[in-house]
Parts: structure tokens; sequence; C-alpha cells
């Protein structure tokens, strides 16, 4: 794991209401910090660190490395939280979503999709969402704050927990992370950063760099710092390959082009050590909105000087929405326009939707803030005394 520039923290950040400070999501750094300001030795955080990640231990009399009396201190003023699991529920197809109850009781959904060896866990980074994507369900949800560290790599510890990937006999379940679920990460920075540097740590849950990916709609300014601390695979979530169709799918577009927002992605590349990476651009598919053969041309176009992989993904229905699923002869038309303009293209299959899980459908239960949900239910009352009375 390599962190280019030192991530700024407050011990503050971490104070819970009870006083103490949750080390859950302090990256090796903090902890080293902390335990500088405590008067111990900086390695220590190391051990600790391992104790919570790597076994999975939130009590510090269980840490038998530290001694009686670090113990002790770590016991009066410290606390190591994860956020409450409210339900799981298991799709058939093997997909598990986690509804998870963080402070001020909103809750917030994470799911885990298995697939041959592969497992990714796609966690959320925020309350709801600010951005109101047309076709995304959390949007819809409104927007009430940014979770913590502790919140965001907690969603981790609780997989890992739920599979016994702490127990150092079990085979790892937990493969991948992508920085996909409600929320959009670039607008938690310092907080997604600091969770996503435990996911790397080899002294947590060492995951590799190209295993761990954030996806972003597009907060510009964030995204030119994110090479600069840190490493990690990137995925855009584009969705459309013009201006004025992007303008009403994706509102964040009308602050930030298309053009600005590849040119930002392409910087990003320049700053990766490895020459051979690319950038993974989302495309959901909506029926007669952006899966026309004049869409895929100009796609093609627009990402031509951008080292890239296309995921196209056919767009997920939730109650209340206008948007209807691709057809599979236009998303064959889609990919195969790509395939011949020479992209590699993958279609995301879609998994969970028996359980509201799949991409585009996770809502939680979000205390609003912003209204928005209000508005959406009272839309969504007005359609059902449509079909009531038709």
């Amino acid at each position: 794991m390599k962190i280019k520039e030192k991530v700024s923290f407050s011990t503050e950040d971490a104070v819970r209401g009870n006083g103490k400070v949750n080390l859950m999501g302090m990256s090796a750094s903090s902890l080293a910090d902390l335990m500088e300001m405590m008067g111990e030795k900086r390695f220590r955080a190391t051990q600790i660190l391992k104790w919570i990640h790597q076994m999975g231990v939130r009590d510090f009399d269980q840490m038998t490395n530290l001694s009686k009396v670090l113990r002790g201190k770590l016991s009066e003023g410290m606390e190591i939280v994860v956020p409450e699991v409210v339900s799981c529920e298991n799709s058939s197809d093997g997909t598990r979503k986690w509804l998870v109850q963080v402070e001020n009781d909103s809750c917030i959904e994470m799911v885990f999709i298995p697939e041959g060896s592969r497992g990714t866990l796609c966690v959320s980074s925020q309350i709801g969402c600010a951005l109101d994507c047309s076709f995304c369900a959390t949007g819809k949800q409104g927007f009430n704050r940014d979770l913590t560290a502790s919140e965001i790599i907690g969603q981790l510890w609780i997989a890992a927990d739920s599979f016994n990937q702490f127990s150092s006999t079990t085979t790892r379940r937990i493969t991948n992370v992508v920085m996909m679920g409600m929320g959009e990460p670039l607008m938690n920075f310092d907080n997604v950063v600091e969770a996503m540097s435990i996911m790397l740590d080899d002294h947590a849950y060492s995951l590799s760099k190209r295993r761990v990916t954030l996806s972003t709609a597009g907060v510009l300014p964030a995204l030119d710092r994110l090479g600069d601390v840190l490493d990690v695979s990137l995925a855009i979530s584009l969705h459309a390959p013009n201006d004025e169709l992007r303008n009403k799918l994706v509102p964040l577009n009308k602050k930030y082009s298309i053009n600005e927002f590849i040119d930002s992605a392409r910087r990003y590349l320049s700053k990766m050590p490895d020459s051979r990476r690319k950038v993974t651009v989302e495309y959901t598919l909506m029926d007669q909105v952006n899966d026309r053969a004049s869409h895929a041309l100009e796609l093609s176009s627009v990402l031509r000087e951008l080292p890239c992989k296309i995921n196209l993904i056919p767009f997920n229905p939730f109650p209340g929405t206008e948007f209807r699923r691709v057809s599979d002869v236009a998303m064959n038309r889609f990919r195969d326009i790509l395939h011949r303009e020479g992209y590699t293209v993958t279609v995301r299959t879609t998994r969970g939707d028996d359980i509201a899980a799949a991409c585009g459908q996770l809502a939680g239960l979000v205390n609003d803030k912003t209204r928005r949900q209000a508005r959406y239910k009272a839309k969504l009352s007005a359609q059902q005394a449509v079909r009531i009375l038709s």
C-alpha cells in the first residue's frame, strides 16, 4: 500500500457522543499519531490495526501484545465500534444485502456479490446522495450526511465478520471492494481516503490497489486530488455521450462537462506508477434514452483519448421511476458497435434484483435533509392514484 501524501487527521473527527475516540476508522498513520499523542511508541499503531482488521478483535483486553498499562489507557478513552446490522437478506443468486443503522437512526445498505473465486463488496460513502441522478433510487431518498471513516470501513469489517474471514483457517470471501454504494465518494473525500487506506494496508485487509475501486460521477476538484494521496482503480459514471443528455441524467454535468470529466480521469491515470492502467467507464443503458446506435458511436468518439474499458449496465427499475430496462437487442447492438470501434466492453450481469440489491436500487432509510424524499413520495403517491383510478 502506497500513500503518496500523509492524510491530515484530527482526533475530533472520531470522537463519539460519549466522549470516547472510535479507533475503527483510523488508518495506520492516524493511529500512529494518536499513539504519539498518548506518549506511546508509533509502532503500537500497527499492532492495534492488526487486532482490529485482521483478527476482528474489538476488546482491548484481548490485545495481548500490548502492555496492561496501554490497554487500560485505551479502554478508558477509546473504543472500537461498528454500525449496527438491522437486517441481512440473501438473494437466490448468492448476493447478500445488509441494512445497517448508523448514528442519527438513518440506515445505509451494502451489498456482497459472489462470482466464482471473486467476492465483491459494494460499500456506501454517504447517507443518501446529494447528486440526484435521475435513474438512481439512492438519489430519490435525498441526503442526510457523510459517513465517517469508521462507518465506511465498518461495512467491510461487518462483511468480513459475517463470513468468518477473521479466522486464519477461512478462505477470504471478500476479494474486491467497490465504492459504488449509496453516495458520491468524492464528496466525502477525507473519510473515504482514510477508509480506503485501511483497505489497502498490509496490516489490515491487504487488498490490492487493482481490487479496490472508487466510482465517481465527476466531482473534479476532488478527483484531481485523489491521485496525489491514493493509488486505486477508478471508475467514472458517464451514462451519456454528450452534455445535453448527461445534463438531464446527471445534474452534476452542468457544472463539470463530459470533456472536463474525461480530462480529469486522464490526469488521474498520469499520476499512476503503472502506465498500463485503464479507467472503467460505467454506462447505464435505458430503453429509448441513451441506447441508440448513434449514442454508441458518439461514446466511442468522446472516449477516444482515454485509456479505458467500458462496462454496460442494464437499468434496474425501482418504484416511481420513469425509465425502463434496455432491450436485449439494443444492449447487444450497443456492445457490438463499441467492440468494432476497438473497445473492451463488458455487460454487467444483474445480480440481487430480487432483494433490490442491484446497481442503482440501493435506498436505505434516510432521514432526508433536502426535502427530495418528500417530493419523490408525493410523485409516487400520485402515480399510484392514477393506476388505481385507471
